[in-house]
């Protein structure tokens, strides 16, 4: 049995879809564990580009059982949009649950969202305004609606009427927007939940068998740890937790049966949204590594703010999720820069500091030092081991494993399955 807890390690965007897809060839299951629609996972197989939000990376695998477990919140509507894709794409869904405890991202969280991000002005978050957090909200306030809650057409109408005369009073009252109809909500959100039945189901038993079986398990994050709703650039974070902490929690599995945890990295750093981040490059520099990388949202297609390797927050990610292993990703982006920049403190005033400050006004004033190595300026796309690469990629690449302090597993140099090298032995 092995179940292995895939993490993004800075603040999303870095190539977990790429890797869980890789990984899923030699797994039995692979569970989503917490966030939304606000995911963005791109595969890339067979000369085409799949792009998923709900639905796990592993769907194009036809012998791996894919879930969305308890916690995530599911837009039912987004969710079949999705499946509508694969099924004409080709891509069987017999092997495809839901939790049935999974929350509904219902109408007004989309509209509360937008409606609370407009009111925050020049203090944006960010948000791609998917309900997910005024979602999340609910289930902590004990009154969201689960994915069960859907399938009890009177269950589900009394819970709509609880819930939804308090988000008329919000949408009414505090934002003078036009309220929304139980009929019409009730109607719509019944007609999905009676196409999604089928696969609505007691995954955590299912899961629970499963180890006891003996069956190997990928648990995939979304977003990346530096998003997390306790550990990331508070308030400018998503609504989850995001660490491997939750990974147990967001499937249904006890925290003992996590045997590893693989951190994925991007071999730079980018970010999507409001926040500080200390490595950021405003010059001609960042725009280079966007286009190279194609660093634009999957969800949302807004362009990443882009800079080089953070190792500070690398390092308190690696710590705080405890690592047995990394993954460097998109390596090759790198490959025409002469010369590269690893930040391995901040600077605060007269302060040196070796992790990130909890303030958020610190940690944006913080300066990055730098360590400056030299580049490759050789493609590396082709390499197919690592003593394909070259000398200098090794140098940075060592040098981030050392700064982390975890091994380093994987290397990917290319978008599409085989462009990863495999450094050491991963038992999934």
């Amino acid at each position: 049995m092995s179940v292995t807890a895939i993490v993004g390690a800075q603040w999303g965007d870095e190539g977990k879809g790429k890797i869980i897809d890789e990984l899923a060839a030699r797994t039995d299951f692979v569970v989503r564990y917490q966030g939304g629609g606000n995911a963005g996972h791109r595969v890339v197989h067979g000369g085409r580009e799949f792009a998923f939000h709900l639905v796990p990376a592993g769907i194009l695998h036809p012998n791996v059982t894919c879930v969305i477990g308890n916690g995530v919140v599911v837009d039912p509507r987004g969710l079949l949009a999705e499946l509508a894709m694969l099924r004409e794409m080709g891509v069987g869904l017999d092997r495809f649950f839901i939790s049935e405890r999974a929350h509904v991202v219902m109408p007004y969280h989309f509209v509360l969202d937008r409606l609370e991000e407009e009111s925050r002005g020049v203090e944006k978050i960010g948000t791609v305004m998917r309900g997910i957090g005024p979602a999340y909200v609910d289930k902590y306030a004990r009154t969201g609606i689960r994915m069960a809650d859907l399938l009890d057409a009177d269950q589900f109408r009394a819970k709509l009427a609880t819930a939804l005369a308090q988000k008329n009073r919000m949408i009414t009252q505090i934002y003078g927007q036009s309220p929304l109809s139980l009929e019409e909500i009730h109607t719509e959100y019944f007609g999905y939940a009676q196409q999604l039945r089928r696969f609505i189901a007691d995954t955590e038993g299912m899961l629970q068998k499963a180890v006891a079986d003996g069956r190997s398990i990928l648990l995939e994050g979304a977003q990346g740890a530096l998003l997390d709703v306790d550990f990331g650039t508070y308030p400018f974070v998503t609504a989850s937790s995001t660490v491997a902490g939750n990974a147990s929690t967001g499937a249904g599995l006890p925290l003992r049966g996590i045997r590893q945890v693989l951190g994925i990295y991007k071999a730079y750093i980018t970010r999507v949204g409001s926040g500080p981040m200390p490595t950021e490059l405003f010059n001609g520099e960042g725009d280079a590594l966007r286009e190279a990388g194609h660093e634009y949202g999957t969800t949302t297609g807004r362009p990443r703010r882009c800079g080089w390797f953070d190792a500070v927050s690398g390092r308190f990610v690696a710590r705080l999720n405890g690592f047995d292993s990394i993954a460097v990703m998109k390596l090759d982006v790198l490959d025409t820069l002469p010369t590269l920049k690893i930040c391995t403190s901040y600077r605060l005033g007269e302060t040196a500091l070796s992790v990130p400050p909890a303030n958020l006004n610190d940690l944006a004033a913080c300066e990055p030092v730098y360590e400056e190595w030299p580049g490759w300026q050789t493609p590396t796309s082709g390499a197919a081991g690592w003593d394909d690469l070259p000398e200098n990629a090794h140098r940075y690449l060592r040098r981030i494993e050392e700064l982390l302090e975890t091994p380093l597993a994987l290397v990917s140099v290319g978008p599409g399955r085989g462009e990863t090298i495999h450094l050491r032995e991963l038992n999934v």
